[in-house]
């Protein structure tokens, strides 16, 4: 891989089937614009529908009442922040090394990393990565069986296996703005740094995480040969060496914000949190912090600071080896520093031994299989037999007036039916599933 393809800002579209090339908006705004392509990109998720819902969706605490408490979009737009630090640090040393091509800045890489780092949460369903296994055990369930027939393999192991990072890529290549013309039309840069696993769930670990669904397939063999990606396999490619940065962005905010948001719950007391950072923030003094909370935010601003220096240095550290496509650790923090791998660990032991399994989650956690479970056993048996048959009661024709920002046509395949109820159960918020849940189920009514 060479950093000229890597940056590419070619755009793609879909045009009667085919994925062709399209215009680049800053080329046609001339040689003065006030936006780069990567700039475009970032306004192009700013204003999407798909950002704005992020607002009412669980990031650690479902339904959170408390003003400080994060969600969804407070943690996409934070990793942004860190993201595009992180690029612009490996920008600047790409340049210093006389790696980055004459035309591009490091700010090119920090907005490249910030994109995808907005986008990253996309395809989270209601209720964060409890809604993702509600939705893969419903359609693993083997009472459901006879709705999967005549699925290929392919196209059962995407329904069976709901995935956040797929959708995140299905909205921006396929449902927003452009809708199944190619999306928001993002450079393929963005796209490259968006996909952290760059594979089909039919890959031999694609059924425990993958990015790219049998819908975007095409789009993606378009990207990735346009960005020069290697082929490791049958629909698998090497990672965008950026994906690394937004992927690090985002482990440093979930470890160090949740604990922040514990002591903002009252789950964790100020101190346990600087005992936790106290490996990064050691040397700095808190200035006799007014408040736990402020404590907090300042032991956690310096010591993100310190593990985006830490990062960076690992990513020219391993530069080679990520071009070349063969870095064999997990991520880039397995390789970071041992203050800043101890911190993180310590960070997520804690959250997950005195957040996670705090009593008022887990019923919120518990209680979405059934919400999602209802939804669910109300749509696909209904777009069963409107495939199937053509047949449908009057209840199910009621429940599939509900799909109508993308209604079932006739010609549709079961695959693109249950993947549009799919995209409709996965685009909603928290809030929204809930009521509508309850309100399908009747119990709203009396």
């Amino acid at each position: 891989m060479n950093w000229q393809q890597l940056l590419s800002t070619q755009r793609f579209r879909m045009s009667e089937g085919a994925i062709t090339p399209t215009s680049t908006p800053s080329t046609q705004e001339g040689a003065e614009a006030l936006r780069t392509d990567f700039h475009i990109d970032y306004d192009r998720v700013v204003f999407s529908g798909a950002f704005r819902r992020l607002a009412r969706k669980t990031q650690v605490h479902p339904f959170a009442e408390h003003d400080h408490t994060h969600n969804r979009l407070t943690h996409s737009v934070e990793v942004a922040s860190v993201g595009r630090s992180l690029g612009n640090r490996v920008g600047v040393m790409l340049q210093a090394g006389g790696y980055l091509p004459t035309l591009n800045t490091p700010s090119d890489i920090g907005a490249a990393v910030q994109v995808a780092c907005l986008a990253h949460d996309f395809g989270n369903p209601p209720f964060g990565h409890t809604g993702e296994d509600a939705l893969r055990d419903w359609f693993r369930d083997p009472n459901h069986a006879g709705y999967l027939l005549g699925l290929s393999e392919a196209e059962r192991n995407d329904i069976q296996t709901y995935e956040g990072n797929a959708h995140s890529l299905r909205l921006v290549a396929s449902l927003e703005m452009y809708r199944n013309r190619g999306g928001m039309r993002l450079t393929a840069a963005s796209i490259g740094a968006l996909l952290k696993y760059p594979w089909t769930s039919s890959a031999e670990h694609g059924r425990r995480k993958f990015s790219i669904y049998q819908t975007e397939l095409p789009f993606i063999e378009n990207v990735a040969a346009e960005l020069g990606l290697p082929e490791c396999g049958i629909n698998q490619w090497a990672r965008h060496p950026l994906s690394y940065l937004m992927e690090a962005a985002d482990d440093i905010c979930y470890a160090l914000l949740d604990l922040e948001d514990a002591v903002e719950l009252g789950l964790l007391r100020d101190l346990e949190v600087e005992a936790v950072l106290s490996a990064l923030t050691y040397t700095e003094s808190t200035w006799q912090a007014p408040s736990s909370r402020q404590k907090c935010a300042m032991l956690r601003g310096i010591a993100i600071g310190r593990a985006i220096d830490d990062v960076a240095q690992t990513f020219m550290t391993h530069h080679e080896d990520l071009l070349a496509g063969a870095f064999q650790a997990k991520d880039l923090l397995a390789m970071a520093s041992a203050e800043v791998q101890d911190t993180l660990i310590q960070a997520k032991e804690l959250a997950r031994t005195r957040i996670f399994r705090h009593q008022g989650k887990l019923i919120t956690e518990i209680a979405t299989f059934p919400c999602l479970g209802s939804i669910l056993g109300l749509l696909v048996p209904a777009a069963h037999s409107f495939v199937s048959s053509g047949e449908v009661s009057v209840r199910q024709s009621l429940a599939l007036e509900l799909l109508k920002d993308e209604p079932l046509e006739a010609g549709d395949s079961l695959y693109q039916a249950y993947m549009k109820i799919l995209d409709f159960v996965g685009g909603m918020t928290d809030n929204t599933a809930a009521r509508l849940a309850r309100e399908v189920s009747g119990i709203g009514m009396l």
